[in-house]
């Protein structure tokens, strides 16, 4: 009889730890706790950033409008910058985000630092800039660019014709599926440190 209730605990247990695990707590350049895919609101986008990346900064003004627009609409934005500190302190790396996060105009915007990859792993980024969408049940929706402003490296369109990110938070709000659930990120590459280091 206690080898079924020893079991069914153990079952238990771990389902628990499955579930607070995959909100992937995570703290804030500025030393607050979050919990990442695990939305407070109706969905949540994880931007992956980098301060080294010329398209990432590009970017930094249309991800500050996605924001805006529809944070009055209850989704959250967070950026995860994809940095590699290459021998400097946690607080040394943390405080270049703050300068960037200043000087790119991101504001009072949600800011982490990846340094082990674990969050670029667990939303399978590969790429800076790239977009997560992750809806109120903690479920990917979209992964991919946040519009086709880059027809190739070094290319920018005159104009946008394809808003993937806008597209996937309309859908996802509405109820409805994503047209396009992923799509091609283009930038720069997300370097794993260990990889560096050897």
């Amino acid at each position: 009889m206690r080898l079924p209730i020893l079991v069914l605990c153990a079952a238990l247990l771990m389902s628990a730890l499955t579930a607070a695990s995959d909100g992937l707590q995570v703290r804030g350049v500025n030393g607050q706790a979050f919990a990442l895919f695990a939305p407070k609101g109706p969905a949540s986008v994880v931007f992956f950033i980098a301060t080294d990346c010329p398209i990432s900064n590009w970017y930094a003004p249309t991800i500050q409008q996605v924001c805006r627009e529809y944070g009055s609409r209850g989704v959250d934005c967070t950026l995860v910058y994809e940095d590699i500190d290459l021998g400097a302190t946690p607080a040394a790396l943390d405080a270049d985000v703050r300068t960037h996060l200043r000087e790119y105009r991101y504001g009072s915007m949600t800011a982490t630092v990846d340094r082990t990859r674990a969050v670029a792993k667990r939303a399978k980024a590969t790429i800076t800039p790239q977009v997560v969408l992750v809806d109120r049940h903690g479920a990917i929706r979209y992964r991919g660019r946040i519009d086709n402003a880059y027809a190739d490296l070094g290319k920018p369109r005159q104009h946008v014709t394809s808003h993937d990110l806008r597209a996937s938070l309309d859908a996802v709000l509405a109820g409805r599926d994503v047209p396009t659930p992923e799509t091609e990120p283009l930038g720069c590459y997300i370097v794993d440190p260990a990889s560096i280091r050897r």
